[in-house]
Parts: structure tokens; C-alpha cells; sequence
């Protein structure tokens, strides 16, 4: 008889919470796998693309430039440095320990990425609240620091972490600390641990003690606060903290770090930065307009002239004020800045007044009166009447507090007379003026009020000087540069070239306004600027003593000085004809020494007054110290000195006054039937033995077209 079968016992079913979690363990682990899988390939991609050794060794970490003066001499040497490059086997083994023990002390045991130093950094950032630490080892900063940015995003670390795995996988341990050492960032401008230590210690890294190893290998975490030349005790104290990291890890003894000490590390003393940062400062910036290089190492090949820069600065030091500030421009006949001034101290303070200041002008832009006067068909021996004139409610005065009746425009023009360039402004047009201004370079606003004619509108230094430039190139127009050049990798890649084709006025204006300039310093109020040779210029002092100018020109070179303090308070004594006008002299007698002496078309015979002086300084006003408002009429201000008989005040921003009157004296002539010497044309004609002008109908002026240019 059969027997029957049991049923099969069927097994119990796994819960269900149990089905989901093999399911998810298995395919967290295909993920995983497959993750590895593309980390693997991405960090081999990588490896594929990495330069090689070599390569990595040559590139530079930003845009070198170097800046060489006109004489091919290097000025000054621009963004990141380097120095020598150190094979690993010349780097010190103290310079290695060090950063190592203070930046990555696993360096020698993982694979490009540190777990534990990112699980260390993830622990302090949930304690603090804050990223304190950031768990990147050497070969990331370095990764970073070549291939990449120091944006805190998750994407940019990613990468990191595959181009450090890349970089572990193509280099051996040696070579990554070597490109590390070599490359990294120390602060100061100075990549790499040659450079850092010429930089800091004045020698080069394989010459580094262990004090000088822990104060570099200390700079990597934040080279502006620990920099020794910012703050040196910080400096000694993140070197301590890289002693006691090279302890904890084994490289050295707690002795040795005792003997060790960074306090007695000598730094190198900071180099120089003397004025010649002034004209890099207004030069270099123009590269943006004139090449579009912005990685290649630039050797940038300037106008500058050394000696004559040496020779501005200490004219402006030697002559400028006490509490005051100086600046110097000097321009050559093509527009080549040769020198520029622009303060007395460049470390203290680096704003440039020779290309950023603005102030008045004074009697300088007096200039532009007179361009438009000759343009308009005035000529300097044309008369004018030097008598009380109101112009719109304004009345111009002289220094002097008189009037000396009729006189020639080369006599009003030496001696400043304020009467006389308002009559030649009412006549020719305020506005024409300012065009005239802004036609020959003033790149600042111009006023049209009567009293612009006594420079009430303020000009830059650099502006001015381009202006008498051009006056004194024969009314072509001058403009200043300051770079010739421009080469990269040995290839030029941009050349400056002069442009002659623009003109300005016509020869003879610029030919008779240089001769009422050469008056200004012959007989004039520019006497302390004469050198010896033939010049041509004019001085300029604005109210109260605010400011002091004097620009001019000779042997093909043109310089501007300006003289004054930066917040525009008086300065005593301070005129256009005295300080300024000595330190144009005193620069100008060692630039142009080795240049020929040069005659301008119409020359004006050189007076006894620089043997002896001449009567403008018997009648002249030394400093009566009196000042005018802005509509030039006088201020009481206390007890002064007697009205002088001749000189000259810009009312509202052109005071002008001579120089001190020496002991020696000549004879200017028989004096007037009423004792009191009056220094009209005939009298100035006698100074300077210059025979009196034929009438005005037997005047020639030679090449004079027939055509006022427009």
C-alpha cells in the first residue's frame, strides 16, 4: 500500500526591511565599484594629460616683467620672482624635513590624498563651526598651485583630488617635493624657496640653517601674515611652531630646535624703492592698451634715463620747501618721458603729483593767453596799456599795486603782467583760450570766467610740460610716452612710434612765443632758472603761496616743476621764480650737459643780468607776502612790506614775485625827471641792449603766412 507524501515545507520569507538593505548594500557596492571603476580611468586620463617633468619645471606661475631704462639697465623687476632652480638632491635636507613635518607629515606614505587628514579636517570643522584646517597635502597644493584656482567649491577639490592621484601616479615622491619646493608660493612676490630665501635672508636655499628653514617652510600657510619683512616677530613665531612639528614627527631633537632659535635669524635688509617706481607706476599700465600678452614672461624696454632721474630727484630734494611736496616731468623733443619726479619720498608715499595731482597753474597757463593772442595776429613787440581793467564785475591788479601805462607784450609777458593778459583774453576770446589750452594737451576742465587768463583752472603737471614741448618743437604736437619697446620669448612684440604729423600752431607763433619765454627767464621772473645756455620758460605761483611752477625748455628738453603741499596750505616764500625755478636750473645743467647747445629761432641777447643784476631786481618784491581774493583785490593781512614798484600777483590763484635783490647793483639808466624809475619798453630795451623797435608798419615778420591757421 503506498504512502502518502508530506507537503514540502516552504522557508519563511526575509522581512522585508532586510530585502531593502541587501539590495541596497549590493547596489551601493556596484556603485562603488563602478565609481572606482571611473576614478581609476579619470585619474589615468589625467596622468595621460600631465606634462612631463621638465615642462612642469620651466613654467612659470604668472607674468614676469622686467623694466629696462633707456640705457638698456634693469629699473626694476615686476611680479611673481624666481630664483635658482634646486635639483632635490641641493635642497638642504632641513628645508625638506621642515615642510614636510609642517605641511604634510604623511607625505612619504599616501597616495596623493590623505584620508585621515580629511576626516581629521571634517572633525574640526564640526567642532568649530569653521574650516580651520584644511587637510590638503603636498602634492594637492601643488596640483592647486599649477593646474588650478583657490576657489573653496567642492567641484574645483574634486579635481584636485584627481590631478593629485595623477600626479602620484606619473612622479615619484622626490620629484613632487621638488616641483613643490621649487614652485610654491612664499610671499613677497617670491616663488620657490631660492627666491624666498635671496628675498628674506639675502643668499640662496642651499645655503638655509635650520632657523631659516623653519621660517620659510612656516610661510606656505599664510605668506602675508608671516612674512619677515610685514611682521617679523609672527614670522618667529610660525617658525617655532615648524621647530616643535619637526620634533613631534622625529626629523630633529628637542636640542636641536632649542639651538634652532629664529630670533637670531638676520634678515636681509628690504630693497630701495626710490623714485623711479613713479614713472613704472604711470608706464606699465599702458601695456593693457598695447599688447594683449598676459602670460609670457615681458621684458619691457622704457625712455627713462637713470642719470637724469637721479639728477630730478635730487633737485626736487635739495630745493623743495620744508612740509612741502615736489614733483618733475622732463620730456625730450620726440615725447620721451626722460625723467619723472613724483614726490620726495616714494615709500612713504606713492601718489604720483607729476601725473595725478591737480592744481592751479598760476601764471604758467599764461601760455595759453598769449598762443591765442599770436595766433589771433599779435606780435611781441605790439603795445598794450597796462591800466586798471574791469572785465564782468573783475578787476585784475598787479603786484605792484601800479600801473606803468603803455608797454610792449614781450615787457607784460616777462613781468606778468595780470592787466595786460586779461585785455589779451577779453580780446581774443575766453573760450578760444580753452581751446587752445585743450588743443595743446591740458586734458582737465577749463573754465571761460575772465579770470582764467591767471590759471584758475587746475592742470596736471605732466600736462603742462606736454605743452611747452610742443611750443618748443615748433608747434608740433608732443606726446609723452613712456615705453619703446616691448619683447617676449626674443620676439618683439610692439614698438612705439612718433607721430610728427600733428600741428598745433603755425611756426612763427611758436617761434615768437618762445621768444616772450626766453624774456621771462633773461629779464624776467624766471632769472634762477637761467643755465648758462639759451632757455626759454615761465614760472607760475598761485594764491597765498598754495603752489610754485616753472616750466621750460632748452637743448631739445623740456621740464615741468611743481612745488606745494598736498593739502594746499600756504607755504612761505614759496614762488614760481625761487624754488621751482632753482631745482629746473639745477637739473637742467646735468641733463643737458652732454647735449649741444642749441639757439631757437629768435634769440634774445643774453643782459649783464647773469653776471650782475638787473634793475627787476632793485624794483622787484623778494615776498611782501600779500594776498589778493578772487577777484584780485587785496586782503588786509597785517603789516607788510611797501608795495614793490614792479612785479606781478595773479589774483585768485597767479601770484608772481622776483628774487631777492643781490647787494651788487648796475646802473639801468638815467632815472625819470621824478626820481622814481619807471620800467616801461624803454627801460627793458636799455636792460637787455635791445635796440628800439622800428615803427609798426617796418616790422617783418619772417615766413609769416598770410592766413591765420585754423
Amino acid at each position: 500500500m503506498a504512502r502518502a507524501s508530506s507537503p514540502r515545507t516552504r522557508p519563511t520569507p526575509a522581512p522585508r526591511w532586510r530585502r531593502r538593505l541587501m539590495f541596497t548594500v549590493k547596489a551601493g557596492m556596484v556603485l562603488a565599484l563602478l565609481a572606482l571603476g571611473a576614478l581609476i580611468t579619470a585619474v589615468y586620463v589625467a596622468r595621460a594629460q600631465l606634462p612631463s617633468f621638465e615642462s612642469l619645471k620651466s613654467s612659470p606661475n604668472g607674468q614676469m616683467i622686467r623694466v629696462h631704462a633707456a640705457d638698456g639697465s634693469v629699473l626694476v623687476a615686476l611680479g611673481p620672482s624666481y630664483g635658482e632652480w634646486l635639483s632635490y638632491d641641493r635642497i638642504p635636507t632641513v628645508m625638506r624635513d621642515a615642510t614636510i613635518a609642517v605641511e604634510d607629515r604623511r607625505f612619504n606614505s599616501h597616495l596623493g590624498v590623505d584620508p585621515i587628514g580629511i576626516a581629521r579636517s571634517t572633525m574640526v570643522r564640526l567642532e568649530r563651526g569653521r574650516w580651520v584646517q584644511g587637510g590638503s597635502t603636498i602634492t594637492q597644493q601643488l596640483a592647486r598651485n599649477i593646474f588650478l584656482n583657490n576657489q573653496k567649491k567642492f567641484g574645483r577639490k574634486f579635481r584636485e583630488w584627481i590631478l593629485a592621484l595623477a600626479l602620484e601616479r606619473k612622479f615619484d615622491k622626490d620629484q613632487i617635493l621638488e616641483l613643490y619646493l621649487n614652485k610654491v608660493y612664499y610671499g613677497g612676490g617670491a616663488y620657490g624657496i631660492d627666491a624666498a630665501s635671496r628675498k628674506f635672508f639675502g643668499h640662496g636655499a642651499d645655503r638655509l640653517s635650520l632657523a631659516e628653514a623653519a621660517v620659510i617652510a612656516g610661510l606656505v600657510k599664510a605668506p602675508s601674515n608671516y612674512s619677515p619683512t610685514a611682521d617679523a616677530d609672527a614670522a618667529k613665531g610660525r617658525a617655532g611652531v615648524v621647530l616643535q612639528q619637526m620634533v613631534r614627527n622625529g626629523f630633529i631633537s628637542q636640542g636641536e630646535a632649542d639651538r634652532a632659535d629664529p630670533g637670531d635669524v638676520a634678515l636681509a635688509p628690504p630693497a630701495r624703492q626710490n623714485s623711479v617706481r613713479y614713472f613704472t607706476d604711470w608706464a606699465l599700465p599702458q601695456l593693457d592698451l598695447l599688447i594683449d600678452e598676459t602670460v609670457k614672461p615681458l621684458e619691457v624696454w622704457t625712455t627713462l634715463d637713470p642719470a637724469m632721474q637721479r639728477a630730478g630727484d635730487a633737485a626736487i630734494r635739495a630745493n623743495v620747501p620744508r612740509g612741502a611736496q615736489g614733483a618733475l616731468v622732463a620730456i625730450d623733443r620726440d615725447g620721451a618721458v626722460r625723467a619723472m619726479v613724483g614726490g620726495t619720498d616714494y615709500v612713504s608715499s606713492i601718489y604720483n603729483r607729476a601725473t595725478q595731482a591737480q592744481r592751479q597753474p598760476g601764471s604758467a597757463f599764461k601760455l595759453f593767453v598769449y598762443l591765442a593772442a599770436l595766433e589771433a595776429g599779435k606780435t611781441p613787440e605790439d603795445k598794450e596799456i597796462d591800466e586798471p581793467v574791469t572785465i564782468d564785475g573783475w578787476s585784475p591788479r598787479n603786484d605792484s599795486r601800479r600801473n606803468s601805462g603803455e608797454v610792449t607784450l614781450r615787457t607784460a609777458f616777462a613781468y606778468s603782467l595780470n592787466t595786460v593778459a586779461a585785455k589779451l583774453g577779453q580780446a581774443v576770446g575766453f573760450q578760444t583760450i580753452a581751446d587752445m589750452a585743450r588743443r595743446f594737451g591740458i586734458t582737465t576742465p577749463v573754465n571761460t570766467h575772465p579770470s582764467m587768463v591767471l590759471g584758475t583752472s587746475d592742470v596736471r603737471l605732466i600736462d603742462m610740460t606736454r605743452a611747452f614741448a610742443s611750443v618748443a618743437n615748433k608747434g608740433v604736437a608732443v606726446t609723452p610716452y613712456g615705453i619703446t619697446r616691448v619683447t617676449s620669448d626674443g620676439e618683439v612684440i610692439y614698438t612705439h612710434e612718433v607721430d610728427r604729423s600733428h600741428v598745433l600752431v603755425a611756426p612763427y607763433v611758436a617761434a615768437q612765443m618762445t621768444d616772450l619765454l626766453q624774456t621771462a627767464v633773461n629779464t624776467g621772473t624766471g632769472r634762477a632758472a637761467q643755465i648758462g645756455r639759451p632757455v626759454a620758460g615761465k614760472t607760475g605761483t598761485t594764491s597765498s603761496n598754495k603752489d610754485g611752477w616753472f616750466l621750460g625748455f632748452s637743448s631739445g628738453l623740456t621740464t615741468g616743476v611743481w612745488m606745494g603741499r598736498d593739502d594746499a596750505r600756504p607755504i612761505a616764500g614759496l614762488h614760481g621764480g625761487t624754488a621751482p625755478a632753482r631745482a629746473f636750473a639745477q637739473f637742467m645743467k646735468s641733463a643737458v650737459a652732454s647735449r649741444p647747445i642749441e639757439q631757437f629761432d629768435t634769440q634774445v641777447t643774453l643782459p649783464e643780468a647773469q653776471l650782475e643784476p638787473d634793475a627787476e631786481s632793485y624794483y622787484g618784491a623778494p615776498d611782501n607776502m600779500s594776498f589778493v581774493d578772487e577777484d584780485g583785490g587785496p586782503l588786509d593781512d597785517g603789516p607788510r612790506a611797501p608795495p614793490p614798484a614792479y612785479g606781478e600777483n595773479d589774483p585768485g590763484f597767479g601770484v608772481e614775485r622776483p628774487v631777492t635783490p643781490p647787494s651788487r647793483q648796475r646802473d639801468p639808466g638815467p632815472p625819470p625827471d621824478d626820481g622814481t624809475e619807471r620800467l616801461d619798453q624803454d627801460w627793458l630795451d636799455r636792460a637787455t641792449g635791445r635796440p628800439p623797435p622800428p615803427p609798426r608798419e617796418q616790422q617783418r615778420i619772417p615766413n609769416r603766412p598770410t592766413a591765420t591757421p585754423q
